[in-house]
């Protein structure tokens, strides 16, 4: 097995194209698959974009459709990415307009990180910490 990663959290939102260009905008993701309903290109089936760093998230549009991935509430995710600048990121979130939680910190663990909230109340978490 490669090293790449292999969890991909899914997040939902009212709005998917607005929310790619602000997480685009924001954190620096970067477009790598987009999918939309054929009779309505703002409904998003499945986005993909992937974080620079390795890994990714993925994403649609909710109320797209009836399954268990369509009716999810938007805004009740929470997801921790790891970040080599996080003081340069926080600049970044914090001039497209990315709501802070907790800003700048340094943990007694060793990380550097913050958390913010999009414009859809999902919070991201950015930090040096890579986990044990």
């Amino acid at each position: 097995m490669s090293n790449s990663p292999t969890i991909w959290p899914c997040l939902t939102y009212r709005d998917a194209p607005a929310a790619a260009d602000f997480l685009i905008a924001a954190f620096g993701f970067q477009k790598r698959a987009w999918y939309t309903q054929e009779d309505d290109p703002t409904i998003v089936e499945h986005a993909e974009l992937t974080w620079p760093l390795g890994g990714g998230i993925m994403f649609g549009t909710t109320g797209k459709d009836d399954g268990p991935f369509g009716v999810r509430i938007p805004g009740q995710g929470a997801v921790y990415v790891v970040c080599d600048d996080p003081d340069a990121l926080f600049t970044r979130a914090t001039a497209a307009g990315a709501e802070v939680i907790q800003g700048l910190t340094d943990e007694d663990y060793g990380s550097r990180g913050f958390s913010v909230r999009d414009p859809e109340g999902n919070i991201w978490s950015f930090g040096t910490y890579l986990g044990e």
